[in-house]
C-alpha cells in the first residue's frame, strides 16, 4: 500500500512542479500569449492517476484490521458498499474472527450477544473520495449469516472454506461472483439489477441452482458441471454422494447468469 501511494503523491508533485515551472518562464517572459487555464485538465489526469494505482484520492484507504474471535461461536456480516467493490473469502489461520482492509473512517460496528458477533461495515462512514477495495477475510469454524449490499460496484465472494447460515447478496450497478460453501444451511441469495452474476461450484459441491430473471437476464451454464433437474433449476453432476445440499437462487433484471 505504501509503495502505491508515494507513487501517486510523486504524480501530483510532477504536475505541480510542471505548473510552477511555466508560471516561472511566464513571469521571466520568456514564454508569452500562455493561457494557464488551457492546463487544468493535468489536475484531472492526475487526480485520474491517482486513483489508477491507488485505488483513490485519499491516504486514508487501505487500513488494515483484524479483530480477535474470543467466545464468538457464530457471526452476522453486514456490509452497506455503496460504491466500492467487496471481496471475502476464509481466514487463512485461527485466532481472529475477521481481518483484513477497510476505509478508513468506516471501521466496523461490533456487537456480541450470547456469543453472537454482529460486524456491519457502511460505506456512509467513509471519506467522499476513499474508493479502495474492501477485502474481508472470515473466520472458518463458525457458521455466518452474510448480507452485502452494493449500489455502484463489484461483490466477490469465495465461500469455499467457510459454513454459511445464510446469505444475501445484492447490486444495483455491479457484477456478483460467488463461489460456493462447502455447506450452507439455509439459501444463499444473490440478486443483481445490471450485472453479471457467476456462480463456481468447487468439485464435490452438491449445489442446487434456481435461476430467475427477466428476459434479458441470459443463463449460460457448463454442461459438463450441471445438469437441469427442473425448469430454470441446475444440480452439479460431481457432487459429493454424503454432502449436504447447498440451495442458491440467483435472479438478475439485465445481464447473464454464468454457472461454471
Amino acid at each position: 500500500m505504501r509503495a502505491t501511494s508515494s507513487r501517486g503523491w510523486m504524480l501530483i508533485a510532477l504536475v505541480l512542479t510542471v505548473l510552477g515551472i511555466i508560471l516561472l518562464l511566464q513571469n521571466f517572459l520568456l514564454i508569452g500569449g500562455t493561457n494557464l487555464l488551457m492546463f487544468w485538465p493535468l489536475l484531472l489526469a492526475a487526480a485520474g492517476f491517482v486513483i489508477l494505482l491507488r485505488g483513490d484520492l485519499l491516504a486514508t484507504s487501505g487500513k488494515s484490521f483484524g479483530i480477535t474471535r474470543g467466545s464468538v461461536v457464530s457471526g452476522t456480516l453486514e456490509v452497506s458498499a455503496g460504491v466500492v467493490d467487496v471481496r471475502g473469502h476464509a481466514l487463512g489461520k485461527e485466532g481472529r474472527l475477521i481481518a483484513g482492509q477497510f476505509a478508513a473512517g468506516a471501521r466496523p460496528s461490533l456487537s456480541v450477544d450470547d456469543n453472537h458477533a454482529r460486524l456491519r461495515f457502511d460505506r456512509a462512514a467513509a471519506p467522499l473520495l476513499a474508493w479502495g477495495d474492501w477485502d474481508l477475510a472470515l473466520a472458518r469454524d463458525l457458521p455466518w449469516e452474510v448480507r452485502i449490499s452494493s449500489w455502484l460496484g463489484t461483490v466477490e465472494l469465495d465461500l469455499d472454506g467457510l459454513i454459511i447460515q445464510r446469505g444475501q447478496i445484492g447490486t444495483g450497478f455491479g457484477d456478483i461472483r460467488l463461489t460456493c460453501p462447502q455447506e450452507a444451511f439455509e439459501p444463499v441469495r444473490a440478486q443483481s439489477t445490471l450485472g453479471t452474476i457467476r456462480l463456481e461450484a468447487p468439485p464435490g459441491v452438491n449445489a442446487h441452482v434456481y435461476v430467475t430473471g427477466s428476459r434479458v437476464f441470459r443463463t449460460r451454464v457448463d454442461t459438463a458441471r450441471y445438469e437441469v433437474i427442473a425448469p430454470n433449476v441446475y444440480a452439479t453432476r460431481d457432487a459429493d454422494p454424503d454432502a449436504p445440499v447447498t440451495e442458491f437462487h440467483l435472479s438478475g433484471t439485465f445481464g447473464d447468469c454464468y454457472l461454471a
